[in-house]
Protein backbone atom coordinates (compact mmCIF):
# COMPACT_ATOMS: atom_id res chain seq x y z
CA UNK A 1 0.00 0.00 0.00
CA UNK A 2 1.08 3.42 -0.57
CA UNK A 3 1.39 5.64 2.44
CA UNK A 4 -1.31 8.31 2.62
CA UNK A 5 0.16 11.90 0.80
CA UNK A 6 1.16 14.34 3.83
CA UNK A 7 -0.46 17.77 3.33
CA UNK A 8 1.42 20.92 4.77
CA UNK A 9 -0.03 23.56 5.73
CA UNK A 10 0.21 27.25 3.80
CA UNK A 11 3.17 29.09 4.39
CA UNK A 12 7.28 28.92 4.55
CA UNK A 13 8.77 26.22 5.57
CA UNK A 14 10.62 26.33 8.80
CA UNK A 15 13.65 24.49 7.42
CA UNK A 16 13.66 26.39 4.45
CA UNK A 17 13.77 29.71 5.90
CA UNK A 18 16.17 28.85 8.95
CA UNK A 19 18.68 27.62 6.00
CA UNK A 20 18.32 31.20 4.08
CA UNK A 21 18.66 33.00 7.70
CA UNK A 22 22.51 34.52 6.87
CA UNK A 23 25.46 33.08 8.88
CA UNK A 24 26.99 35.08 11.80
CA UNK A 25 29.82 37.43 10.78
CA UNK A 26 32.63 38.33 13.07
CA UNK A 27 32.91 42.51 12.89
CA UNK A 28 35.46 43.65 10.55
CA UNK A 29 38.61 44.94 11.52
CA UNK A 30 37.35 48.72 10.77
CA UNK A 31 34.29 48.25 12.72
CA UNK A 32 36.18 46.41 15.77
CA UNK A 33 38.68 49.23 15.52
CA UNK A 34 35.91 52.01 15.89
CA UNK A 35 34.40 49.79 18.76
CA UNK A 36 37.55 50.18 20.25
CA UNK A 37 38.78 53.57 20.01
CA UNK A 38 35.07 54.42 20.96
CA UNK A 39 35.65 52.33 24.50
CA UNK A 40 38.83 53.97 24.53
CA UNK A 41 37.67 57.56 24.22
CA UNK A 42 35.02 56.88 27.03
CA UNK A 43 37.22 55.68 29.37
CA UNK A 44 39.87 58.59 28.90
CA UNK A 45 36.57 60.89 29.66
CA UNK A 46 35.49 58.92 32.92
CA UNK A 47 39.30 59.02 34.28
CA UNK A 48 40.80 62.36 32.76
CA UNK A 49 42.82 64.38 35.68
CA UNK A 50 40.47 66.81 37.03
CA UNK A 51 40.96 70.41 36.18
CA UNK A 52 41.52 71.83 38.50
CA UNK A 53 44.43 71.62 41.17
CA UNK A 54 43.17 72.96 44.58
CA UNK A 55 41.87 75.88 46.21
CA UNK A 56 44.70 78.75 46.69
CA UNK A 57 43.11 81.02 48.40
CA UNK A 58 39.54 83.03 49.45
CA UNK A 59 39.92 86.84 48.55
CA UNK A 60 37.24 89.67 50.46
CA UNK A 61 36.66 92.80 48.99
CA UNK A 62 37.07 95.35 51.71
CA UNK A 63 36.83 99.19 52.76
CA UNK A 64 40.32 99.60 54.18
CA UNK A 65 42.80 96.98 53.74
CA UNK A 66 44.65 98.36 56.73
CA UNK A 67 41.95 98.12 59.15
CA UNK A 68 41.00 94.98 57.98
CA UNK A 69 44.48 93.73 57.73
CA UNK A 70 45.38 94.68 61.44
CA UNK A 71 42.00 92.75 62.42
CA UNK A 72 43.28 89.31 60.51
CA UNK A 73 46.83 89.44 62.07
CA UNK A 74 45.98 91.19 65.46
CA UNK A 75 43.09 89.00 66.51
CA UNK A 76 43.12 86.03 64.54
CA UNK A 77 47.10 85.63 64.02
CA UNK A 78 47.35 85.94 60.09
CA UNK A 79 50.76 86.56 58.80
CA UNK A 80 51.29 89.21 56.43
CA UNK A 81 52.89 87.71 52.83
CA UNK A 82 52.15 90.42 50.32
CA UNK A 83 50.56 94.35 50.04
CA UNK A 84 50.56 94.51 46.12
CA UNK A 85 49.02 97.97 44.01
CA UNK A 86 48.04 97.41 40.60
CA UNK A 87 46.10 99.39 37.90
CA UNK A 88 45.90 98.35 33.90
CA UNK A 89 43.54 97.43 31.23
CA UNK A 90 44.22 93.39 31.79
CA UNK A 91 42.86 93.99 35.62
CA UNK A 92 39.69 96.40 34.36
CA UNK A 93 39.15 92.83 32.00
CA UNK A 94 40.02 90.11 34.88
CA UNK A 95 37.53 91.51 37.38
CA UNK A 96 35.08 93.63 35.12
CA UNK A 97 35.55 96.56 36.40
CA UNK A 98 37.09 99.74 34.44
CA UNK A 99 39.40 102.05 35.94
CA UNK A 100 39.96 100.39 38.76
CA UNK A 101 43.02 100.65 41.00
CA UNK A 102 43.27 97.93 43.52
CA UNK A 103 45.70 97.27 47.00
CA UNK A 104 46.01 93.37 47.34
CA UNK A 105 47.07 92.07 50.78
CA UNK A 106 48.13 88.41 51.22
CA UNK A 107 47.75 87.12 54.50
CA UNK A 108 48.66 83.39 55.02
CA UNK A 109 47.48 81.56 58.63
CA UNK A 110 49.20 78.12 58.84
CA UNK A 111 49.67 76.40 55.15
CA UNK A 112 45.96 78.14 53.49
CA UNK A 113 45.77 82.10 53.02
CA UNK A 114 43.27 84.98 52.01
CA UNK A 115 43.83 87.88 50.33
CA UNK A 116 42.36 91.31 51.37
CA UNK A 117 41.14 93.82 48.19
CA UNK A 118 40.37 97.11 48.31
CA UNK A 119 39.19 98.86 45.60
CA UNK A 120 41.06 102.66 45.62
CA UNK A 121 39.07 103.23 42.73
CA UNK A 122 36.22 102.79 41.89
CA UNK A 123 34.15 102.16 45.42
CA UNK A 124 31.96 99.84 45.46
CA UNK A 125 28.82 99.48 47.80
CA UNK A 126 28.68 98.68 51.49
CA UNK A 127 27.16 95.29 52.57
CA UNK A 128 23.20 95.10 53.13
CA UNK A 129 23.51 95.69 56.60
CA UNK A 130 20.48 93.34 57.12
CA UNK A 131 22.90 90.49 55.50
CA UNK A 132 21.29 87.29 57.08
CA UNK A 133 23.09 83.59 56.38
CA UNK A 134 20.84 82.00 54.15
CA UNK A 135 21.21 84.58 51.44
CA UNK A 136 22.69 83.53 48.39
CA UNK A 137 25.59 85.76 48.73
CA UNK A 138 26.72 84.49 51.99
CA UNK A 139 30.27 83.32 52.13
CA UNK A 140 32.92 82.58 55.12
CA UNK A 141 36.02 80.86 55.81
CA UNK A 142 36.04 78.64 58.79
CA UNK A 143 39.28 79.06 61.16
CA UNK A 144 40.50 75.79 63.19
CA UNK A 145 41.02 76.42 66.66
CA UNK A 146 42.68 73.91 69.14
CA UNK A 147 40.21 75.26 71.90
CA UNK A 148 36.86 76.95 71.28
CA UNK A 149 36.46 78.88 75.26
CA UNK A 150 39.69 80.27 74.65
CA UNK A 151 39.32 81.33 71.03
CA UNK A 152 35.76 82.51 72.12
CA UNK A 153 37.26 84.61 74.80
CA UNK A 154 40.08 86.13 72.83
CA UNK A 155 37.15 87.16 70.14
CA UNK A 156 35.42 88.90 72.84
CA UNK A 157 38.60 90.46 74.50
CA UNK A 158 38.84 92.52 71.11
CA UNK A 159 34.97 93.32 70.98
CA UNK A 160 34.17 91.17 67.39
CA UNK A 161 30.81 91.57 66.67
CA UNK A 162 28.64 88.10 66.93
CA UNK A 163 26.75 86.51 64.31
CA UNK A 164 26.20 83.54 66.53
CA UNK A 165 24.43 83.67 69.93
CA UNK A 166 27.83 81.97 71.21
CA UNK A 167 29.56 78.81 70.66
CA UNK A 168 27.76 76.26 69.49
CA UNK A 169 28.32 72.60 69.96
CA UNK A 170 26.28 69.64 67.09
CA UNK A 171 24.56 67.41 69.00
CA UNK A 172 25.26 63.49 69.53
CA UNK A 173 22.35 62.55 66.80
CA UNK A 174 24.38 64.19 63.80
CA UNK A 175 26.37 61.18 63.26
CA UNK A 176 28.30 63.25 61.11
CA UNK A 177 28.82 66.00 62.39
CA UNK A 178 28.31 65.16 66.10
CA UNK A 179 30.94 67.15 68.14
CA UNK A 180 32.05 69.96 66.16
CA UNK A 181 32.04 73.23 68.11
CA UNK A 182 31.58 76.48 65.78
CA UNK A 183 31.23 80.11 66.47
CA UNK A 184 29.98 82.60 63.57
CA UNK A 185 31.54 86.28 64.10
CA UNK A 186 32.32 89.73 62.10
CA UNK A 187 35.00 91.40 60.58
CA UNK A 188 35.07 95.20 60.49
CA UNK A 189 32.95 95.60 57.09
CA UNK A 190 30.38 92.65 58.44
CA UNK A 191 32.15 89.60 56.25
CA UNK A 192 31.01 86.84 58.50
CA UNK A 193 34.02 84.30 59.41
CA UNK A 194 33.44 81.02 61.82
CA UNK A 195 35.96 79.38 63.78
CA UNK A 196 35.54 75.54 64.25
CA UNK A 197 37.36 73.23 66.43
CA UNK A 198 36.50 69.19 65.47
CA UNK A 199 36.69 65.99 68.20
CA UNK A 200 38.55 63.47 67.48
CA UNK A 201 38.07 61.41 64.68
CA UNK A 202 36.39 64.85 62.42
CA UNK A 203 38.14 67.17 59.98
CA UNK A 204 41.34 66.75 58.45
CA UNK A 205 44.14 65.01 60.91
CA UNK A 206 46.59 67.62 60.42
CA UNK A 207 43.88 69.50 62.61
CA UNK A 208 44.61 66.90 65.36
CA UNK A 209 48.54 67.24 65.50
CA UNK A 210 50.11 69.08 68.38
CA UNK A 211 50.61 73.01 67.56
CA UNK A 212 51.11 76.05 69.60
CA UNK A 213 48.49 78.05 67.76
CA UNK A 214 45.18 78.78 68.90
CA UNK A 215 44.26 79.77 65.35
CA UNK A 216 45.50 77.08 63.11
CA UNK A 217 44.71 77.58 59.62
CA UNK A 218 41.59 77.36 57.03
CA UNK A 219 39.31 74.24 56.79
CA UNK A 220 37.02 75.29 53.96
CA UNK A 221 35.30 78.39 52.52
CA UNK A 222 31.25 77.58 52.81
CA UNK A 223 28.66 79.37 50.29
CA UNK A 224 24.81 79.27 50.24
CA UNK A 225 23.61 77.46 47.35
CA UNK A 226 20.18 77.16 45.82
CA UNK A 227 19.83 73.70 44.74
CA UNK A 228 22.72 71.65 45.76
CA UNK A 229 21.95 68.91 42.37
CA UNK A 230 22.63 71.83 40.76
CA UNK A 231 25.99 73.42 42.06
CA UNK A 232 27.28 69.78 41.80
CA UNK A 233 26.88 69.57 38.57
CA UNK A 234 29.83 72.27 38.61
CA UNK A 235 31.93 71.91 41.49
CA UNK A 236 31.81 67.96 41.33
CA UNK A 237 31.26 67.42 37.23
CA UNK A 238 32.62 70.47 35.72
CA UNK A 239 35.60 71.41 37.88
CA UNK A 240 36.25 67.55 38.75
CA UNK A 241 36.09 68.39 43.29
CA UNK A 242 35.23 65.18 45.24
CA UNK A 243 32.68 64.96 47.07
CA UNK A 244 34.24 64.11 50.62
CA UNK A 245 31.21 64.70 53.18
CA UNK A 246 26.97 65.06 53.91
CA UNK A 247 24.96 66.02 56.94
CA UNK A 248 21.41 67.56 57.32
CA UNK A 249 21.77 69.87 60.20
CA UNK A 250 18.59 71.19 61.82
CA UNK A 251 18.41 72.21 65.55
CA UNK A 252 18.32 74.71 68.09
CA UNK A 253 22.39 74.48 68.14
CA UNK A 254 22.12 74.58 64.26
CA UNK A 255 19.66 77.84 64.10
CA UNK A 256 21.64 79.82 67.10
CA UNK A 257 24.92 78.67 65.01
CA UNK A 258 23.54 80.64 61.81
CA UNK A 259 21.18 83.04 63.71
CA UNK A 260 18.38 81.54 61.27
CA UNK A 261 15.05 80.46 63.08
CA UNK A 262 13.84 76.86 61.50
CA UNK A 263 17.20 76.46 59.79
CA UNK A 264 17.24 73.42 57.98
CA UNK A 265 20.43 72.82 55.83
CA UNK A 266 21.91 70.32 53.38
CA UNK A 267 25.54 70.49 54.10
CA UNK A 268 28.01 68.83 51.08
CA UNK A 269 31.58 69.39 51.82
CA UNK A 270 34.25 68.99 48.46
CA UNK A 271 38.07 69.09 48.36
CA UNK A 272 40.33 68.88 45.77
CA UNK A 273 44.50 67.85 45.94
CA UNK A 274 45.28 70.63 48.45
CA UNK A 275 43.91 73.83 49.87
CA UNK A 276 40.86 74.35 51.68
CA UNK A 277 37.74 72.97 51.06
CA UNK A 278 34.23 74.36 49.51
CA UNK A 279 30.99 73.31 51.40
CA UNK A 280 27.60 73.91 49.96
CA UNK A 281 24.80 75.13 52.28
CA UNK A 282 21.54 74.45 51.03
CA UNK A 283 18.58 75.78 53.19
CA UNK A 284 16.17 73.02 53.01
CA UNK A 285 14.00 75.78 55.81
CA UNK A 286 13.79 78.82 55.65
CA UNK A 287 13.28 78.64 51.51
CA UNK A 288 13.53 83.00 51.93
CA UNK A 289 17.14 83.68 51.30
CA UNK A 290 17.63 86.62 48.78
CA UNK A 291 19.69 86.32 45.90
CA UNK A 292 22.45 87.62 44.80
CA UNK A 293 21.95 91.10 42.73
CA UNK A 294 22.48 90.57 39.12
CA UNK A 295 24.57 93.46 39.05
CA UNK A 296 26.87 93.01 42.28
CA UNK A 297 30.38 93.41 40.96
CA UNK A 298 33.92 93.17 42.28
CA UNK A 299 34.47 96.54 44.55
CA UNK A 300 31.63 95.74 46.24
CA UNK A 301 31.74 94.57 49.40
CA UNK A 302 29.47 92.01 49.15
CA UNK A 303 32.01 90.17 46.99
CA UNK A 304 34.19 87.28 47.62
CA UNK A 305 36.24 85.29 45.48
CA UNK A 306 37.58 81.90 45.35
CA UNK A 307 40.85 81.29 43.63
CA UNK A 308 41.40 78.12 42.07
CA UNK A 309 44.45 76.22 40.34
CA UNK A 310 44.34 74.72 36.62
CA UNK A 311 46.98 73.67 34.76
CA UNK A 312 45.46 74.92 31.53
CA UNK A 313 42.76 77.73 31.70
CA UNK A 314 42.32 77.99 28.39
CA UNK A 315 41.04 74.64 28.30
CA UNK A 316 39.15 75.19 31.37
CA UNK A 317 37.76 78.51 29.26
CA UNK A 318 36.01 76.68 26.76
CA UNK A 319 34.47 74.10 28.85
CA UNK A 320 33.06 76.86 30.38
CA UNK A 321 31.55 77.88 27.16
CA UNK A 322 30.29 74.95 26.38
CA UNK A 323 28.31 74.49 29.36
CA UNK A 324 27.13 78.09 29.40
CA UNK A 325 28.85 79.01 32.56
CA UNK A 326 28.35 82.95 33.55
CA UNK A 327 31.49 84.54 32.59
CA UNK A 328 32.72 87.95 34.35
CA UNK A 329 35.99 88.30 32.37
CA UNK A 330 35.95 88.22 28.65
CA UNK A 331 37.55 85.20 28.37
CA UNK A 332 41.02 84.07 29.59
CA UNK A 333 43.05 87.76 30.62
CA UNK A 334 46.73 87.54 29.82
CA UNK A 335 48.69 89.88 32.28
CA UNK A 336 52.03 91.97 31.60
CA UNK A 337 53.05 91.12 34.82
CA UNK A 338 53.42 87.84 37.68
CA UNK A 339 52.12 90.17 40.78
CA UNK A 340 50.16 87.73 42.25
CA UNK A 341 52.12 84.16 41.14
CA UNK A 342 49.95 83.98 37.97
CA UNK A 343 50.38 85.23 34.23
CA UNK A 344 46.47 83.95 32.71
CA UNK A 345 43.25 84.08 34.57
CA UNK A 346 39.67 84.33 33.81
CA UNK A 347 36.77 84.97 36.31
CA UNK A 348 32.80 83.30 36.33
CA UNK A 349 30.31 83.15 38.75
CA UNK A 350 28.92 79.66 39.86
CA UNK A 351 25.46 78.96 39.67
CA UNK A 352 24.43 81.30 42.38
CA UNK A 353 26.63 83.76 41.71
CA UNK A 354 29.57 83.08 43.98
CA UNK A 355 32.67 84.42 41.98
CA UNK A 356 35.40 81.71 41.01
CA UNK A 357 38.76 82.91 39.79
CA UNK A 358 40.62 80.39 37.64
CA UNK A 359 44.63 80.92 37.41
CA UNK A 360 47.45 79.25 35.45
CA UNK A 361 49.69 77.15 37.91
Amino acid sequence: MSSPSVRRPPGPNPLTQEMRKPAFRAPSLVLRCAIFLAVGCLWAVTTRAAPINGVDSVAITVADVDHSTDFFTQVLSFEKISDVEVSSEQYEHLEGVFGLRIRVVRLRLGEEAVELVQYLAPQGRPLPADSRSNDRWFQHVAIVVDDMDRAYQTLRAHNVAHASSGPQTLPAWNRNAAGIRAFYFKDPDGHALEVIQFPEGKGLSKWHQPSPRLFRGIDHTAIVVGDTDTSLRFYRDTLGMKVVGESENYGSEQEHLNNVFGARLRITSLRCEHGPGVELLEYLAPRDGRMTPADVQANDLMHWQTRLSTADVEALARTFRERRVRFVSPGVTHLPEREFGFDAALLVRDPDGHAMQFVDE
